[in-house]
């Protein structure tokens, strides 16, 4: 079991301090979420809530993902990065495949590419992107957005992306894992098409049941056999017998805010670190470390 740190919500000044803290304390990875912009008002219900409200109060800090990503990575030395989510649909293919290979690039190869759909409907309207299709459109600007990671003469010819030969250099240093997140069959079915899954908060079960979906689909892209990643954030584990029994349904990374068994959702710089400490000394520590080198 891997453990990665969600940033969502907090103070940018906190990114760099707890990215290093992490790094030494032998967790796996950091994880950035991603909006540009929130509306005063909104006519799209937010799909992860009961009654439609998005989980933030406006006026919340979100930093640009890479951005943050490459200050994170310039400090650490083993940490990974990824996106929880990017909303890919929202964006030029082209800037997404030459931002993530520059953060690629210059970490060392220690970052991954997580994606969604997207939910908010003026988001895409005022970054002129168009809302509807934007699964289709997505599965298309991975597609090229692969090409332009070869580093290679290329060219692209689709419904969405008509572009003669090209090149983008550098390449990332390795491959780029694609993670999906998303409750959906669809989401799922993509997410078996790539290298991992990032769940939405759910409990042990209802991840077991998205994991099992997820080995069907997978068994059906012929991509059984491929390493997979299904991160997940969990409501009902807390301590490691919880989580390794996560481990047990398919579960391979836990994607939490460590601090917050301890001290709460706070933004008290010196109670995360603690509680990055306490959770090391306390969970981590019954899992092998994943940064060991393979004995394979």
């Amino acid at each position: 079991m891997r453990f990665t740190i969600g940033m969502a919500y907090g103070p940018p000044e906190h990114y760099v301090p707890v990215a290093r803290a992490a790094d030494a304390l032998g967790y796996w990875g950091i994880a950035c979420s991603d909006h540009v912009l929130n509306l005063e008002t909104l006519s799209t219900p937010y799909p992860y809530t009961e009654d439609g409200e998005r989980r933030w109060p406006l006026m919340t800090p979100w930093l640009d993902p890479w951005v943050a990503i490459g200050a994170m990575g310039s400090a650490t030395e083993r940490l990974r990065f990824t996106t929880n989510v990017y909303v890919l649909p929202m964006r030029n293919p082209f800037t997404v495949a030459k931002m993530v290979s520059t953060a690629s690039v210059l970490t060392g190869g220690r970052v991954a590419l997580g994606v969604g759909m997207g939910w908010c409907e003026e988001e895409f309207d005022l970054l002129e992107q168009p809302f509807r299709k934007r699964g289709r459109r997505a599965d298309e600007a991975l597609e090229l957005i692969a090409k332009a990671w070869t580093g290679e003469m290329v060219e692209h010819h689709g419904e969405f992306y008509d572009v003669p030969h090209f090149e983008m250099n550098p390449p990332p240093p390795g491959p780029v894992p694609v993670f999906v997140g998303g409750l959906s069959e669809p989401a799922l079915r993509r997410a078996a098409r790539h290298d991992g899954w990032i769940s939405d908060l759910a409990s042990t079960e209802e991840t077991a049941a998205s994991c099992r979906r997820l080995a069907e689909l997978r068994e059906e892209a012929g991509r059984a056999d491929a390493p997979f990643t299904v991160m997940a954030s969990l409501n009902d584990a807390a301590d490691a017998e919880g989580f390794a029994r996560a481990g047990e349904v398919g579960v391979t990374d836990i994607l939490t805010m460590p601090w917050a068994y301890y001290h709460g959702f706070t933004d008290d710089l010196e109670a995360k670190v603690d509680g990055l400490e306490r959770f090391a000394a306390e969970v981590l520590s019954a899992f092998p470390d994943p940064h060991a080198p393979s004995s394979s």
